[in-house]
């Protein structure tokens, strides 16, 4: 993994990214820039059909390379998922998604990154071991480090389920204790599970695992 993090700063029109030199290292949350849609196919805006001019002009969104007026594609926003470096122009539609995400890449992936303490059993074991599990630095896997060590590729995981404790049927807070990540390992069809469970004593910090789950439960 530690060979493939390097990055470079390309410029593309719609702004200037700094993306993995090696397009295997990509995160798998990344997303690639749209096809702008050609200016003489749009004589007007696609949200609001203005007719554009010499005094209207023409905007492309980068998120999804519609073409609006000033109006309708004023919004600079974040858009990490294209890792740009700077805010780019948006509609009002993808803005509004962008911004959500920004929010994930803001809070919850800097959580998997920093990583949290879980019981980890394999498979059908009746043994668990305390592992810290964190997602790596460029996203691609889920990294568990105790006596074992165990590197598990994002795109290859198949289920995630969240475990929680605290429903009542007349309702009631829930809170997340565990998870089950099902997994594909390379090179074959078979699928290998896991339980992730919170640790109840005092050198797990329940708050942060919860966070952690959390976190694990937006990603899925």
């Amino acid at each position: 993994m530690s060979g493939g993090d390097a990055k470079k700063l390309v410029r593309s029109p719609s702004g200037l990214r700094m993306v993995p030199e090696h397009r295997a290292a990509r995160s798998p949350f990344g997303l690639d820039e749209p096809p702008w849609v050609p200016d003489k196919e749009c004589p007007r805006c696609m949200q609001c059909d203005t007719k554009f001019d010499f005094i209207t002009r023409k905007h492309h969104c980068r998120r999804c390379g519609k073409c609006f007026c000033d109006k309708c594609c004023s919004k600079k926003v974040p858009l990490p998922r294209m890792c740009f470096v700077d805010p780019v122009r948006q509609c009002a539609e993808c803005a509004l998604v962008s911004q959500k995400e920004t929010e994930f890449y803001d809070k919850q992936l800097k959580v998997l990154m920093n990583g949290a303490t879980f019981f980890v059993t394999l498979g059908t074991s009746d043994k668990s071991e305390l592992m810290v599990c964190r997602l790596s630095n460029n996203q691609r896997y889920l990294v568990l480090d105790g006596d074992s060590h165990y590197e598990i590729e994002i795109i290859q995981i198949s289920t995630v389920q969240i475990l929680t404790e605290g429903f009542t049927p007349g309702g009631g807070n829930t809170r997340a204790i565990g998870m089950i990540l099902q997994y594909k390992v390379p090179g074959s069809d078979e699928v290998t599970q896991m339980k992730f469970t919170a640790g109840e004593d005092f050198n797990c910090n329940k708050k942060l695992s919860a966070a952690w789950l959390a976190a694990m439960h937006k990603v899925s």
